[in-house]
């Protein structure tokens, strides 16, 4: 009986997922659709120099406002060879951290969906900006990024082509690669 306990627990959780909490969010949202809208929020503070600090404390979902367990405070800088003091990640390389973990999180939970269990995975980002664009220099160099490569490495029980088709789930259902690929509307504006 035990093992028979221990089976179903483990297949209820896959990749440290709970599958059937997955499908019943899934479920959820398709009979009642509004509760999938969700706003996330995000404040920053400039420090000194390049030394900026963003604090998230909540977040928009469900039709109703939720508070993080504790407010998350995330240093950005830049290197010494920028101007900065290296006090923390520099701003584009947290926007490689946000689509590193976004994709991942998306590969993970598509293939706890899909039963695939993974036992590790990694992976290496790069991406090449040209200064010109930021400093002004020429106005036909991008300001940002030119090209994002992401590498990943999965270690499961599943043969080539299917771990193909797990880290294609990433980018299709990943929202910061979604973000970062299409045109999306910022606006910044002076907060009267």
């Amino acid at each position: 009986m035990e093992q028979t306990a221990q089976k179903m627990e483990a297949q209820r959780h896959v990749n440290g997922v709970n599958v059937d909490e997955l499908f019943g969010t899934i479920d959820a949202v398709k009979k009642a659709p509004v509760i999938a809208k969700f706003k996330f929020r995000a404040e920053n503070q400039w420090m000194d120099g390049g030394h900026n600090r963003t604090t998230i404390k909540n977040f928009y979902g469900i039709q109703q406002d939720h508070q993080h367990d504790q407010p998350f405070e995330l240093d950005a800088d830049e290197p010494p060879l920028l101007l900065g003091r290296d006090l923390g990640p520099n701003p584009v390389e947290y926007a490689l951290t946000a689509l590193a973990a976004c994709v991942t999180t998306s590969i993970v939970y598509h293939a706890a969906a899909k039963g695939i269990a993974i036992r590790s995975m990694e992976s290496r980002l790069e991406g090449d900006i040209d200064l010109q664009g930021f400093l002004g220099i020429r106005d036909d160099v991008p300001r940002g990024y030119q090209e994002i490569r992401m590498y990943v490495t999965i270690d499961a029980d599943a043969p080539p082509e299917k771990l193909e088709e797990i880290v294609a789930l990433g980018p299709t259902y990943s929202p910061v690669f979604d973000t970062l690929t299409r045109a999306v509307p910022v606006k910044v504006q002076l907060d009267k």
